[in-house]
């Protein structure tokens, strides 16, 4: 966190000790905001914080399955979000309807979904990942069963392409890392022929494959910090840009252009405001809530997950309290 100059951040940091909260920040969140959160990572980083946090009110600032996420590994404690209507295309992608539809339809499925969807699709899920961990727990999926990986088909091409193991891909896709073709990046990478190509996985494969690496948001932090190249590409929205270039200094990072644009925004994520922020530690407002029994059948694969998808835990640390 950096201290703040400003009133607005102030009032912010008076407000959140006042109610004995914790801020959470997405890596695609405003630089504003993210320079005043106590933690700034991608989904899993996230969920870990929410499961271990001792704060009495969780501030997501991210969009509403991440705050969802908060809310089932901590449901005695209060769980705000700036924007109630940052949401999610690859959420909106799968409705939880559908895919029960499709499971009753191959009752040997093992259900893999991506963090990126609602409570009530990961209450039908066996095991949750993230882009930072969907290797590991494709891997680590009984190996007698058929696999089904939702939302995200790129990101599920990704994960067979990197364990060999075949799988049902739902077919969903983030808006915004779709956006970026193998024609634009092409002429991004004439233009800087020595700086290496950084993709996110939800990358469409005509994209990965220009890619010198692809990885989680968090895993490009540790790649660009040990990547003896001085300049950058990086393929994922462009809120990534600010936490590397304050992590990595001395380093130039070159957003990817799609064939419409210089740079690529996530219209929900930039939902979240300072204001907005302010006002959700104020008013306690717009608060998650989700069914008992929704949250109760979505914690189990989580903590899974967390657990690195071995036997599945028996609670989580903010549980009972």
């Amino acid at each position: 966190m950096i201290v703040p100059t400003d009133s607005l951040s102030q009032e912010i940091l008076d407000l959140k000790r006042a109610r004995r909260a914790v801020i959470l920040a997405h890596n695609y969140q405003v630089r504003e905001i993210q320079e005043i959160a106590d933690y700034v990572g991608d989904s899993l980083g996230l969920s870990q914080q929410a499961a271990a946090t001792s704060a009495e009110v969780i501030v997501f600032c991210g969009v509403h399955f991440m705050a969802e996420t908060a809310k089932i590994l901590n449901p005695n404690k209060v769980v705000v979000l700036p924007d109630k209507d940052a949401g999610c295309s690859l959420e909106e992608s799968c409705p939880a309807d559908r895919l029960a539809a499709l499971q009753a339809t191959r009752p040997d499925f093992y259900t893999i979904a991506y963090i990126n969807c609602s409570a009530a699709v990961k209450a039908l899920s066996d095991v949750i990942c993230t882009s930072g961990n969907a290797v590991q727990m494709a891997l680590a999926a009984p190996p007698d069963r058929e696999l089904l990986f939702v939302p995200d088909e790129n990101l599920g091409q990704w994960v067979m392409e990197q364990t060999g193991r075949p799988m049902t891909l739902w077919r969903g896709n983030c808006y915004v890392h779709v956006e970026w073709t193998h024609a634009a990046i092409t002429r991004i990478r004439r233009e800087h022929p020595d700086a290496p190509l950084v993709a996110h996985p939800e990358c469409t494969k005509a994209v990965r494959m220009l890619a010198d690496e692809v990885c989680s948001t968090e895993k490009m932090v540790r790649y660009c910090k040990t990547s003896p190249a001085p300049a950058l590409i990086i393929a994922t929205e462009a809120g990534m840009l600010h936490r590397l270039r304050r992590e990595c200094p001395g380093k130039t990072f070159i957003p990817a252009p799609t064939d419409h644009c210089a740079c690529n925004e996530c219209r929900f994520m930039k939902m979240n405001t300072l204001e907005k922020l302010r006002n959700c530690l104020r008013d306690l407002s717009p608060q998650v809530t989700l069914p008992d029994d929704v949250m109760a059948r979505a914690r189990q694969p989580i903590l899974r997950m967390l657990s690195g998808a071995g036997a599945p835990a028996v609670s989580t640390p903010a549980e009972g309290q």
